[in-house]
Protein backbone atom coordinates (compact mmCIF):
# COMPACT_ATOMS: atom_id res chain seq x y z
CA UNK A 1 0.00 0.00 0.00
CA UNK A 2 1.44 3.52 0.43
CA UNK A 3 4.27 3.09 2.43
CA UNK A 4 7.90 4.77 2.25
CA UNK A 5 10.63 3.11 4.45
CA UNK A 6 12.14 5.07 7.12
CA UNK A 7 15.68 5.07 5.56
CA UNK A 8 14.15 6.03 2.00
CA UNK A 9 12.47 8.72 3.80
CA UNK A 10 15.57 9.89 4.94
CA UNK A 11 17.40 9.91 2.02
CA UNK A 12 14.81 11.90 0.24
CA UNK A 13 15.04 14.49 2.58
CA UNK A 14 18.83 14.05 3.21
CA UNK A 15 19.48 15.11 -0.58
CA UNK A 16 16.73 17.98 0.05
CA UNK A 17 18.77 19.27 2.11
CA UNK A 18 22.07 18.59 0.75
CA UNK A 19 20.48 21.35 -2.17
CA UNK A 20 19.26 23.80 0.12
CA UNK A 21 22.69 23.53 1.85
CA UNK A 22 24.82 24.01 -1.65
CA UNK A 23 22.24 27.09 -2.79
CA UNK A 24 22.62 28.63 0.52
CA UNK A 25 25.65 30.67 -0.95
CA UNK A 26 23.65 32.00 -3.80
CA UNK A 27 21.47 34.09 -1.09
CA UNK A 28 24.73 35.99 0.62
CA UNK A 29 26.44 36.43 -3.11
CA UNK A 30 28.45 39.32 -2.20
CA UNK A 31 29.40 38.60 1.15
CA UNK A 32 30.37 35.11 0.19
CA UNK A 33 32.38 36.23 -3.19
CA UNK A 34 34.54 38.92 -1.20
CA UNK A 35 35.46 36.04 1.56
CA UNK A 36 36.56 33.56 -1.15
CA UNK A 37 38.49 36.39 -3.16
CA UNK A 38 39.86 37.15 0.40
CA UNK A 39 41.28 33.45 1.03
CA UNK A 40 42.68 33.00 -1.99
CA UNK A 41 44.09 36.15 -1.30
CA UNK A 42 45.84 34.74 1.81
CA UNK A 43 46.86 31.33 0.21
CA UNK A 44 48.99 33.48 -2.56
CA UNK A 45 50.67 35.20 0.88
CA UNK A 46 48.81 38.74 0.99
CA UNK A 47 47.58 38.09 4.69
CA UNK A 48 46.62 41.35 5.54
CA UNK A 49 43.92 42.28 8.42
CA UNK A 50 41.69 43.33 5.88
CA UNK A 51 41.84 40.16 3.96
CA UNK A 52 41.02 38.50 7.42
CA UNK A 53 38.28 40.17 8.14
CA UNK A 54 37.06 39.76 4.58
CA UNK A 55 37.90 35.76 5.06
CA UNK A 56 35.79 35.91 8.17
CA UNK A 57 32.65 36.90 6.53
CA UNK A 58 31.33 33.33 6.03
CA UNK A 59 31.99 30.60 8.27
CA UNK A 60 34.93 28.18 6.78
CA UNK A 61 32.55 24.92 7.58
CA UNK A 62 29.77 26.05 4.84
CA UNK A 63 29.82 25.42 1.32
CA UNK A 64 30.99 28.39 -0.52
CA UNK A 65 31.00 27.47 -4.17
CA UNK A 66 28.80 29.82 -6.06
CA UNK A 67 26.79 30.33 -9.53
CA UNK A 68 29.27 32.24 -12.05
CA UNK A 69 27.70 34.96 -13.52
CA UNK A 70 27.79 35.18 -17.44
CA UNK A 71 29.10 38.47 -19.00
CA UNK A 72 25.93 39.84 -19.86
CA UNK A 73 25.11 39.13 -15.92
CA UNK A 74 28.23 40.53 -14.45
CA UNK A 75 29.36 42.89 -16.68
CA UNK A 76 33.34 42.55 -18.09
CA UNK A 77 34.97 42.89 -21.61
CA UNK A 78 34.09 42.05 -25.41
CA UNK A 79 36.89 41.27 -28.25
CA UNK A 80 36.74 40.35 -31.64
CA UNK A 81 39.90 39.98 -32.57
CA UNK A 82 41.46 39.48 -36.20
CA UNK A 83 44.76 36.96 -36.28
CA UNK A 84 47.06 38.12 -38.85
CA UNK A 85 48.17 34.53 -39.66
CA UNK A 86 49.96 35.49 -42.93
CA UNK A 87 52.58 37.14 -40.36
CA UNK A 88 53.94 33.60 -39.58
CA UNK A 89 54.44 32.74 -43.14
CA UNK A 90 57.84 35.05 -43.18
CA UNK A 91 59.28 33.82 -39.74
CA UNK A 92 58.72 30.40 -40.81
CA UNK A 93 60.84 30.71 -44.03
CA UNK A 94 63.55 32.88 -41.81
CA UNK A 95 63.75 30.46 -39.45
CA UNK A 96 64.76 27.48 -42.86
CA UNK A 97 67.59 29.56 -43.36
CA UNK A 98 70.26 28.27 -41.00
CA UNK A 99 69.09 24.85 -42.12
CA UNK A 100 69.45 26.05 -45.77
CA UNK A 101 73.05 27.18 -45.53
CA UNK A 102 74.14 24.40 -43.52
CA UNK A 103 73.06 22.09 -46.19
CA UNK A 104 74.54 24.24 -49.02
CA UNK A 105 77.95 24.83 -47.54
CA UNK A 106 79.83 21.45 -48.28
CA UNK A 107 79.28 22.49 -52.17
CA UNK A 108 81.04 25.39 -52.08
CA UNK A 109 83.00 24.52 -55.03
CA UNK A 110 79.87 24.78 -57.21
CA UNK A 111 77.63 26.68 -56.09
CA UNK A 112 79.95 29.35 -54.73
CA UNK A 113 79.38 31.32 -51.88
CA UNK A 114 75.77 31.48 -50.14
CA UNK A 115 74.54 34.84 -49.05
CA UNK A 116 71.03 35.35 -47.59
CA UNK A 117 69.43 38.77 -49.88
CA UNK A 118 66.72 41.14 -48.67
CA UNK A 119 63.24 39.57 -49.28
CA UNK A 120 59.71 40.25 -49.87
CA UNK A 121 57.65 38.82 -47.33
CA UNK A 122 56.53 35.31 -47.61
CA UNK A 123 59.47 34.34 -49.32
CA UNK A 124 63.51 33.66 -48.51
CA UNK A 125 65.95 34.92 -51.38
CA UNK A 126 69.35 33.15 -51.74
CA UNK A 127 72.15 34.51 -53.77
CA UNK A 128 74.71 31.82 -54.65
CA UNK A 129 78.08 32.82 -56.54
CA UNK A 130 77.94 30.62 -59.13
CA UNK A 131 74.97 30.20 -61.80
CA UNK A 132 76.31 27.10 -63.10
CA UNK A 133 75.40 25.58 -59.89
CA UNK A 134 72.01 26.47 -59.64
CA UNK A 135 70.18 22.87 -60.08
CA UNK A 136 72.52 21.73 -57.94
CA UNK A 137 71.61 24.02 -55.05
CA UNK A 138 67.85 23.30 -55.96
CA UNK A 139 69.05 19.41 -55.67
CA UNK A 140 69.93 20.53 -51.86
CA UNK A 141 67.09 22.82 -51.28
CA UNK A 142 64.07 20.48 -52.67
CA UNK A 143 65.29 17.91 -50.38
CA UNK A 144 65.19 19.74 -47.58
CA UNK A 145 61.47 20.21 -47.94
CA UNK A 146 59.10 17.76 -45.42
CA UNK A 147 55.37 16.12 -46.60
CA UNK A 148 53.18 18.06 -45.05
CA UNK A 149 51.03 16.41 -41.89
CA UNK A 150 47.38 16.84 -42.81
CA UNK A 151 44.74 14.89 -44.48
CA UNK A 152 44.47 17.55 -46.97
CA UNK A 153 48.15 18.55 -48.02
CA UNK A 154 48.63 14.30 -48.40
CA UNK A 155 51.66 14.01 -50.63
CA UNK A 156 52.23 17.57 -50.61
CA UNK A 157 55.74 18.95 -50.00
CA UNK A 158 56.78 22.44 -47.19
CA UNK A 159 58.51 24.34 -49.01
CA UNK A 160 58.54 25.38 -53.10
CA UNK A 161 61.76 26.43 -54.41
CA UNK A 162 62.89 27.91 -57.85
CA UNK A 163 65.67 29.56 -59.61
CA UNK A 164 66.39 32.13 -61.59
CA UNK A 165 70.08 33.15 -62.67
CA UNK A 166 71.63 32.86 -59.52
CA UNK A 167 69.43 33.71 -56.98
CA UNK A 168 66.85 30.64 -55.25
CA UNK A 169 63.52 32.16 -54.12
CA UNK A 170 62.14 29.49 -51.22
CA UNK A 171 58.31 29.67 -50.66
CA UNK A 172 55.88 27.92 -48.78
CA UNK A 173 53.32 25.44 -50.36
CA UNK A 174 49.73 26.10 -50.89
CA UNK A 175 49.18 23.15 -48.19
CA UNK A 176 51.68 23.85 -46.17
CA UNK A 177 50.02 27.47 -45.66
CA UNK A 178 46.99 26.12 -44.83
CA UNK A 179 48.75 23.61 -42.43
CA UNK A 180 50.27 27.14 -40.95
CA UNK A 181 46.75 29.06 -40.63
CA UNK A 182 45.38 26.20 -38.57
CA UNK A 183 48.16 25.50 -36.16
CA UNK A 184 48.33 29.87 -36.04
CA UNK A 185 44.77 29.42 -34.94
CA UNK A 186 45.26 26.63 -32.56
CA UNK A 187 48.17 28.12 -30.53
CA UNK A 188 46.73 31.70 -30.75
CA UNK A 189 43.27 30.54 -29.19
CA UNK A 190 45.47 28.07 -26.71
CA UNK A 191 47.60 31.29 -25.22
CA UNK A 192 44.80 33.57 -25.42
CA UNK A 193 43.42 31.28 -22.98
CA UNK A 194 46.40 30.39 -21.16
CA UNK A 195 47.20 34.38 -20.56
CA UNK A 196 43.23 34.86 -19.44
CA UNK A 197 43.17 32.28 -17.03
CA UNK A 198 46.80 33.20 -15.55
CA UNK A 199 44.70 36.24 -14.55
CA UNK A 200 41.80 34.35 -12.34
CA UNK A 201 39.30 35.56 -14.49
CA UNK A 202 35.81 33.61 -13.79
CA UNK A 203 34.52 31.58 -16.65
CA UNK A 204 35.69 33.30 -19.67
CA UNK A 205 34.08 32.59 -23.39
CA UNK A 206 37.45 31.77 -25.88
CA UNK A 207 36.23 30.76 -29.74
CA UNK A 208 37.11 30.74 -32.21
CA UNK A 209 34.87 32.21 -35.24
CA UNK A 210 35.51 31.80 -38.89
CA UNK A 211 39.34 31.02 -40.32
CA UNK A 212 41.07 33.96 -38.51
CA UNK A 213 38.91 35.84 -35.52
CA UNK A 214 38.95 35.05 -32.03
CA UNK A 215 35.92 35.98 -29.86
CA UNK A 216 36.86 36.75 -26.28
CA UNK A 217 34.02 37.60 -23.70
CA UNK A 218 35.76 37.97 -19.79
CA UNK A 219 33.19 38.52 -16.79
CA UNK A 220 34.49 40.75 -14.29
CA UNK A 221 37.36 42.12 -15.53
CA UNK A 222 37.68 46.42 -15.65
CA UNK A 223 37.59 47.24 -19.28
CA UNK A 224 38.10 46.02 -22.92
CA UNK A 225 41.22 48.01 -22.79
CA UNK A 226 42.72 46.28 -20.07
CA UNK A 227 41.79 43.03 -21.36
CA UNK A 228 43.29 43.83 -24.89
CA UNK A 229 46.97 45.46 -22.96
CA UNK A 230 46.83 42.12 -21.93
CA UNK A 231 46.13 39.92 -25.00
CA UNK A 232 48.24 42.75 -27.37
CA UNK A 233 51.91 42.01 -25.49
CA UNK A 234 53.84 40.08 -26.90
CA UNK A 235 56.04 38.50 -24.39
CA UNK A 236 58.22 36.94 -27.51
CA UNK A 237 61.96 36.11 -25.29
CA UNK A 238 64.77 35.04 -28.13
CA UNK A 239 68.14 34.46 -26.83
CA UNK A 240 70.40 35.33 -29.79
CA UNK A 241 74.29 35.96 -30.66
CA UNK A 242 75.65 39.76 -30.57
CA UNK A 243 77.62 40.97 -33.84
CA UNK A 244 78.76 43.97 -32.36
CA UNK A 245 77.16 46.25 -29.96
CA UNK A 246 77.36 50.41 -30.73
CA UNK A 247 75.64 53.71 -30.78
CA UNK A 248 74.73 54.56 -33.85
CA UNK A 249 71.02 53.69 -34.86
CA UNK A 250 71.83 54.07 -38.61
CA UNK A 251 74.20 51.32 -37.87
CA UNK A 252 73.75 49.13 -41.52
CA UNK A 253 73.09 45.41 -40.99
CA UNK A 254 73.82 42.71 -43.19
CA UNK A 255 71.13 40.18 -44.29
CA UNK A 256 70.46 37.96 -41.84
CA UNK A 257 71.03 40.49 -38.73
CA UNK A 258 69.16 43.53 -37.19
CA UNK A 259 69.22 46.09 -35.05
CA UNK A 260 67.68 46.23 -31.47
CA UNK A 261 67.52 49.04 -28.63
CA UNK A 262 69.04 48.10 -25.37
CA UNK A 263 66.20 48.07 -22.80
CA UNK A 264 68.10 49.46 -20.05
CA UNK A 265 70.81 51.52 -21.56
CA UNK A 266 69.62 54.47 -23.79
CA UNK A 267 71.05 55.39 -26.77
CA UNK A 268 73.05 51.73 -27.00
CA UNK A 269 72.38 49.69 -30.06
CA UNK A 270 73.32 45.86 -30.79
CA UNK A 271 73.62 44.13 -33.78
CA UNK A 272 72.03 40.65 -33.50
CA UNK A 273 71.60 37.75 -35.72
CA UNK A 274 68.35 37.05 -36.43
CA UNK A 275 67.93 33.34 -36.16
CA UNK A 276 67.76 32.73 -32.09
CA UNK A 277 69.59 29.97 -30.88
CA UNK A 278 66.56 28.94 -28.21
CA UNK A 279 63.13 31.34 -28.20
CA UNK A 280 60.58 31.35 -25.46
CA UNK A 281 58.42 28.62 -27.01
CA UNK A 282 61.01 26.45 -25.42
CA UNK A 283 60.49 27.15 -21.97
CA UNK A 284 58.74 25.19 -19.53
CA UNK A 285 58.71 27.39 -16.92
CA UNK A 286 59.05 31.41 -15.68
CA UNK A 287 58.59 32.67 -12.01
CA UNK A 288 59.47 36.14 -10.62
CA UNK A 289 62.30 36.17 -8.28
CA UNK A 290 65.29 38.15 -7.05
CA UNK A 291 68.54 38.40 -8.30
CA UNK A 292 71.94 38.39 -6.37
CA UNK A 293 71.82 42.21 -5.26
CA UNK A 294 68.08 42.08 -4.05
CA UNK A 295 66.93 43.64 -7.44
CA UNK A 296 63.53 41.72 -9.07
CA UNK A 297 63.98 39.29 -11.26
CA UNK A 298 62.69 36.41 -13.43
CA UNK A 299 64.23 32.81 -13.46
CA UNK A 300 63.20 30.52 -16.34
CA UNK A 301 63.69 27.20 -17.06
CA UNK A 302 63.73 26.00 -20.87
CA UNK A 303 62.31 21.60 -21.62
CA UNK A 304 64.93 19.32 -22.46
CA UNK A 305 65.22 20.63 -26.39
CA UNK A 306 65.86 24.06 -25.24
CA UNK A 307 68.44 23.18 -22.89
CA UNK A 308 70.50 20.63 -25.13
CA UNK A 309 70.97 23.66 -28.22
CA UNK A 310 72.20 26.57 -25.07
CA UNK A 311 74.42 24.36 -23.58
CA UNK A 312 75.95 23.14 -26.78
CA UNK A 313 76.03 26.93 -27.93
CA UNK A 314 77.50 28.18 -24.99
CA UNK A 315 80.62 25.38 -24.22
CA UNK A 316 81.26 26.57 -28.21
CA UNK A 317 80.88 30.17 -27.52
CA UNK A 318 82.54 30.87 -24.16
CA UNK A 319 84.01 34.71 -24.16
CA UNK A 320 81.09 35.62 -26.77
CA UNK A 321 78.37 37.75 -25.62
CA UNK A 322 75.00 36.73 -25.81
CA UNK A 323 71.73 38.67 -26.25
CA UNK A 324 68.51 38.40 -24.14
CA UNK A 325 66.05 39.89 -26.42
CA UNK A 326 62.62 40.52 -25.38
CA UNK A 327 59.90 42.02 -27.80
CA UNK A 328 63.13 42.98 -30.26
CA UNK A 329 64.98 45.23 -26.78
CA UNK A 330 67.88 43.62 -25.65
CA UNK A 331 67.00 43.06 -21.84
CA UNK A 332 71.06 41.85 -20.99
CA UNK A 333 74.00 41.01 -23.39
CA UNK A 334 76.18 38.96 -20.96
CA UNK A 335 79.45 37.86 -21.93
CA UNK A 336 79.27 33.40 -21.73
CA UNK A 337 81.56 33.06 -18.82
CA UNK A 338 81.52 29.33 -18.93
CA UNK A 339 79.31 25.83 -20.17
CA UNK A 340 75.46 26.57 -19.14
CA UNK A 341 74.39 23.21 -18.54
CA UNK A 342 70.61 22.36 -17.44
CA UNK A 343 69.08 25.02 -19.49
CA UNK A 344 68.32 27.05 -16.97
CA UNK A 345 68.93 30.65 -16.37
CA UNK A 346 68.05 34.28 -15.13
CA UNK A 347 66.84 37.77 -16.63
CA UNK A 348 67.92 40.92 -14.86
CA UNK A 349 67.45 44.48 -15.55
CA UNK A 350 65.47 47.36 -13.86
CA UNK A 351 62.82 46.00 -13.60
CA UNK A 352 60.00 46.58 -10.68
CA UNK A 353 58.33 43.47 -8.54
CA UNK A 354 54.60 44.09 -10.78
CA UNK A 355 57.06 44.20 -14.03
CA UNK A 356 58.26 40.97 -13.38
CA UNK A 357 55.17 39.19 -11.87
CA UNK A 358 53.19 40.32 -15.05
CA UNK A 359 56.32 39.19 -17.41
CA UNK A 360 56.51 35.85 -16.05
CA UNK A 361 53.04 35.17 -16.38
CA UNK A 362 53.30 36.42 -20.61
CA UNK A 363 56.55 34.15 -20.55
CA UNK A 364 54.85 31.18 -19.20
CA UNK A 365 51.66 31.94 -21.50
CA UNK A 366 54.12 31.76 -24.31
CA UNK A 367 54.31 34.31 -27.39
CA UNK A 368 51.33 34.97 -29.80
CA UNK A 369 52.52 33.00 -32.87
CA UNK A 370 50.81 36.29 -34.94
CA UNK A 371 49.62 40.00 -34.36
CA UNK A 372 46.32 40.27 -33.57
CA UNK A 373 44.06 43.58 -34.74
CA UNK A 374 41.07 43.87 -32.30
CA UNK A 375 37.83 44.17 -35.15
CA UNK A 376 34.83 44.87 -32.16
CA UNK A 377 35.81 45.97 -28.24
CA UNK A 378 32.96 46.46 -26.21
CA UNK A 379 33.21 47.05 -22.23
CA UNK A 380 29.42 46.22 -20.56
CA UNK A 381 29.06 47.43 -17.33
CA UNK A 382 28.06 46.19 -13.62
CA UNK A 383 24.92 48.27 -14.33
CA UNK A 384 23.62 46.84 -17.21
CA UNK A 385 24.23 43.12 -15.64
CA UNK A 386 22.52 44.35 -12.73
CA UNK A 387 19.70 45.49 -14.69
CA UNK A 388 19.76 41.91 -16.32
CA UNK A 389 20.01 40.12 -13.45
CA UNK A 390 17.27 42.78 -11.77
CA UNK A 391 14.83 41.43 -15.04
CA UNK A 392 15.46 37.79 -14.83
CA UNK A 393 14.08 37.70 -11.22
CA UNK A 394 11.39 39.23 -12.00
CA UNK A 395 10.31 37.55 -15.06
CA UNK A 396 11.37 34.33 -12.60
CA UNK A 397 9.05 35.85 -10.00
CA UNK A 398 5.86 36.34 -12.05
CA UNK A 399 6.04 32.91 -13.60
CA UNK A 400 6.82 31.68 -9.99
CA UNK A 401 3.41 33.34 -8.66
CA UNK A 402 1.32 32.27 -11.51
CA UNK A 403 2.59 28.61 -11.55
CA UNK A 404 1.91 28.71 -7.34
CA UNK A 405 -1.89 30.18 -7.68
CA UNK A 406 -2.69 28.15 -10.52
CA UNK A 407 -1.56 24.56 -8.52
CA UNK A 408 -3.26 26.04 -5.64
CA UNK A 409 -6.44 26.66 -6.93
CA UNK A 410 -6.70 23.28 -9.55
CA UNK A 411 -5.57 20.86 -6.93
CA UNK A 412 -5.86 22.42 -3.27
CA UNK A 413 -3.79 20.68 -0.76
CA UNK A 414 -2.09 18.73 -3.34
CA UNK A 415 -1.25 21.87 -5.34
CA UNK A 416 0.32 22.86 -2.11
CA UNK A 417 2.88 20.01 -1.82
CA UNK A 418 3.56 20.67 -5.32
CA UNK A 419 4.60 24.06 -4.67
CA UNK A 420 6.78 23.54 -1.92
CA UNK A 421 8.47 20.60 -4.39
CA UNK A 422 8.28 23.23 -6.63
CA UNK A 423 10.61 25.99 -4.21
CA UNK A 424 12.81 22.99 -3.47
CA UNK A 425 13.25 22.07 -7.25
CA UNK A 426 14.52 25.89 -8.20
CA UNK A 427 16.97 25.55 -4.88
CA UNK A 428 18.92 22.69 -6.01
CA UNK A 429 19.35 23.79 -9.49
CA UNK A 430 21.08 26.46 -7.85
CA UNK A 431 23.06 24.08 -5.60
CA UNK A 432 23.73 21.63 -8.65
CA UNK A 433 24.90 25.04 -10.86
CA UNK A 434 27.11 25.81 -7.90
CA UNK A 435 28.62 22.92 -7.37
CA UNK A 436 29.64 22.12 -10.69
CA UNK A 437 30.62 25.72 -11.15
CA UNK A 438 28.47 26.25 -13.85
CA UNK A 439 27.65 29.88 -15.82
CA UNK A 440 24.55 31.80 -15.55
CA UNK A 441 23.77 34.01 -18.11
CA UNK A 442 20.48 35.62 -19.53
CA UNK A 443 19.73 32.47 -21.82
CA UNK A 444 20.44 30.05 -18.79
CA UNK A 445 17.55 32.79 -16.37
CA UNK A 446 14.99 31.96 -19.02
CA UNK A 447 16.21 27.54 -18.91
CA UNK A 448 14.92 27.97 -15.20
CA UNK A 449 11.90 30.15 -16.11
CA UNK A 450 10.96 27.21 -18.52
CA UNK A 451 11.70 24.88 -15.87
CA UNK A 452 9.46 26.17 -13.41
CA UNK A 453 6.41 25.37 -15.73
CA UNK A 454 7.78 22.22 -16.65
CA UNK A 455 8.15 21.14 -13.01
CA UNK A 456 5.15 21.02 -11.90
CA UNK A 457 4.04 18.77 -15.26
CA UNK A 458 4.60 15.87 -13.54
CA UNK A 459 2.54 16.88 -10.42
CA UNK A 460 0.09 17.96 -13.33
CA UNK A 461 0.14 14.13 -14.79
CA UNK A 462 0.02 12.16 -10.90
CA UNK A 463 -3.05 14.18 -9.05
CA UNK A 464 -5.17 13.94 -12.83
CA UNK A 465 -4.62 10.06 -12.42
CA UNK A 466 -5.24 10.16 -8.92
CA UNK A 467 -8.74 12.12 -10.19
CA UNK A 468 -9.24 9.14 -12.70
CA UNK A 469 -8.40 6.25 -9.73
CA UNK A 470 -10.98 7.98 -7.38
CA UNK A 471 -13.37 7.97 -9.46
CA UNK A 472 -13.36 4.65 -9.99
CA UNK A 473 -14.49 4.03 -6.30
CA UNK A 474 -11.16 2.88 -4.98
CA UNK A 475 -9.93 4.18 -1.70
CA UNK A 476 -7.70 7.30 -1.30
CA UNK A 477 -4.82 5.37 -0.60
CA UNK A 478 -5.20 2.89 -3.10
CA UNK A 479 -5.84 6.48 -5.50
CA UNK A 480 -2.93 7.82 -4.64
CA UNK A 481 -0.44 5.35 -5.32
CA UNK A 482 -1.94 3.61 -8.33
CA UNK A 483 -1.73 7.61 -9.50
CA UNK A 484 2.26 7.79 -8.89
CA UNK A 485 2.25 4.32 -10.46
CA UNK A 486 0.86 4.78 -13.71
CA UNK A 487 1.86 8.27 -14.04
CA UNK A 488 5.62 7.27 -14.00
CA UNK A 489 6.05 5.97 -17.43
CA UNK A 490 4.51 9.25 -19.12
CA UNK A 491 6.58 11.32 -16.90
CA UNK A 492 9.75 9.61 -17.59
CA UNK A 493 9.33 9.76 -21.43
CA UNK A 494 8.18 13.24 -21.35
CA UNK A 495 11.29 14.25 -19.10
CA UNK A 496 13.72 11.45 -21.23
CA UNK A 497 13.00 13.56 -24.44
CA UNK A 498 13.23 17.22 -23.54
CA UNK A 499 17.21 16.31 -21.67
CA UNK A 500 18.16 14.70 -25.11
CA UNK A 501 17.32 17.79 -26.07
CA UNK A 502 19.47 19.74 -23.56
CA UNK A 503 22.16 17.59 -23.87
CA UNK A 504 22.56 17.93 -27.89
CA UNK A 505 21.75 21.81 -27.30
CA UNK A 506 24.72 21.72 -24.99
CA UNK A 507 27.02 19.00 -27.21
CA UNK A 508 26.29 21.13 -30.75
CA UNK A 509 26.44 24.95 -29.11
CA UNK A 510 28.07 27.25 -27.41
CA UNK A 511 28.49 30.42 -25.41
CA UNK A 512 24.58 31.26 -24.04
CA UNK A 513 23.12 28.22 -26.16
CA UNK A 514 25.01 26.06 -23.47
CA UNK A 515 24.15 28.28 -20.56
CA UNK A 516 20.63 27.75 -21.71
CA UNK A 517 21.10 24.10 -21.91
CA UNK A 518 22.41 23.63 -18.40
CA UNK A 519 19.98 24.64 -16.89
CA UNK A 520 17.11 23.48 -18.76
CA UNK A 521 19.20 19.84 -17.93
CA UNK A 522 19.53 20.43 -14.44
CA UNK A 523 15.94 21.63 -13.97
CA UNK A 524 15.02 18.20 -15.88
CA UNK A 525 16.66 16.00 -13.24
CA UNK A 526 15.47 18.17 -10.31
CA UNK A 527 12.38 18.72 -11.32
CA UNK A 528 11.56 14.99 -11.82
CA UNK A 529 12.86 14.10 -8.13
CA UNK A 530 11.04 16.40 -6.46
CA UNK A 531 7.99 15.44 -8.62
CA UNK A 532 8.32 11.73 -7.89
CA UNK A 533 9.59 11.54 -4.40
CA UNK A 534 9.45 14.48 -2.42
CA UNK A 535 6.11 15.33 -3.12
CA UNK A 536 4.73 11.85 -2.91
CA UNK A 537 6.73 12.15 0.31
CA UNK A 538 5.12 14.79 1.51
CA UNK A 539 1.35 13.03 0.09
CA UNK A 540 2.79 9.75 2.29
CA UNK A 541 3.43 11.65 5.35
CA UNK A 542 0.18 13.70 5.58
CA UNK A 543 -1.87 10.80 4.60
CA UNK A 544 0.20 8.86 7.72
CA UNK A 545 -1.23 11.26 10.49
CA UNK A 546 -4.44 12.47 8.98
CA UNK A 547 -6.08 9.07 7.88
CA UNK A 548 -8.75 10.55 6.08
CA UNK A 549 -11.44 8.94 4.54
CA UNK A 550 -11.94 10.91 1.14
CA UNK A 551 -9.62 13.46 -0.26
CA UNK A 552 -10.17 16.11 -2.62
CA UNK A 553 -7.52 16.53 -5.54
Amino acid sequence: MLQLGFWKRLFIWGLVALGLLLALPNAFYTRVEQSNDAVAAIEAGDDTPENQALAGQWPEWLPSNLVNLGLDLRGGAHLLAEVQVADVYDARLQASWPEIRDALRPERATVGTIRLQDSPAGTLRIRIGEASGMQTALGIVRGLARPVQTLTGAGSTDIVASGQGDLITVTLSDAEKQATDERTMQQSLEIVRRRIDEVGTREPTIQRQGSDRILIQVPGIGSAAELKALLGTTAQLTFNPVVTRTTDENTSVAPGEKLVPSLDEKGVYYVIQTSPVVSGEDLVDAQPAFDQNGGPAVNFRFDSSGARRFGDYTAENIGSPFAIVLDNEVVSAPVIQSHIPGGSGIITGRFTVEQTTKLAVLLRAGALPAKMNFLEERTIGPELGQDSIEAGKLATGVAFAGVLIFMVLSYGLFGMFANIALIINIAMIFGLLSTIGATLTLPGIAGIVLTVGMAVDANVLVFERIREELKSARGPARAIELGYEKALSAILDANITTFITAVILFVMGSGPVRGFAITLGLGIVTSVFTAVYVTRLMVVMWYDRRRPKQIEV
